[in-house]
C-alpha cells in the first residue's frame, strides 16, 4: 500500500500543474484582464509552489520508506524546484512593479521552466 503513495504524489503534482497552468491562469487573465489578474495570481502562485514543494517532500519520504530510489529523486527534485520557484516570486514581483521587463521576463521564464521540468519528471514517474 505504501509503495503506491509515491506514484500517487507524482500524479497529484502533474494534475495540479496542469490544472493551474491550463485552466486557472488562462481563465483568470481572460476573465479579469491583466490589471486585475496580477494581484489575484500573486496570491495563488505562492500557494501553488508551497503545495508542490510539500507534495514533493512527501513523495521523497514515502519513496525512501518504500525503497524506490528513482521516485525519491523525483520527489527531491520536485521539492527543490518548487522551493526555488517560490523563492523567486518576490524578485519577479519587484521587477514587474519596477517595470524592469528584462528582469521580469528572465525570472518568469525561469519559473516556467522549473514548472515544466517538475511536470516532466513527475510524468516520468510512471516509467521509473
Amino acid at each position: 500500500m505504501l509503495s503506491n503513495l509515491p506514484l500517487l504524489f507524482s500524479g497529484l503534482s502533474v494534475g495540479v500543474i496542469l490544472f493551474q497552468t491550463t485552466i486557472i491562469a488562462p481563465t483568470v487573465f481572460g476573465g479579469l484582464g491583466p490589471d486585475r489578474a496580477g494581484p489575484f495570481l500573486r496570491k495563488v502562485f505562492p500557494k501553488f509552489f508551497i503545495f508542490l514543494a510539500t507534495v514533493g517532500m512527501l513523495n521523497a519520504i514515502m519513496a525512501v520508506i518504500s525503497n524506490m530510489n528513482g521516485q525519491a529523486f523525483i520527489g527531491v527534485a520536485t521539492f527543490a524546484l518548487a522551493s526555488l520557484a517560490y523563492l523567486l516570486i518576490p524578485m519577479t514581483n519587484r521587477s514587474r512593479d519596477e517595470n524592469n521587463e528584462r528582469a521580469f521576463k528572465r525570472l518568469h521564464n525561469a519559473s516556467v521552466a522549473m514548472t515544466v521540468i517538475m511536470l516532466l519528471i513527475n510524468l516520468a514517474s510512471a516509467v521509473v
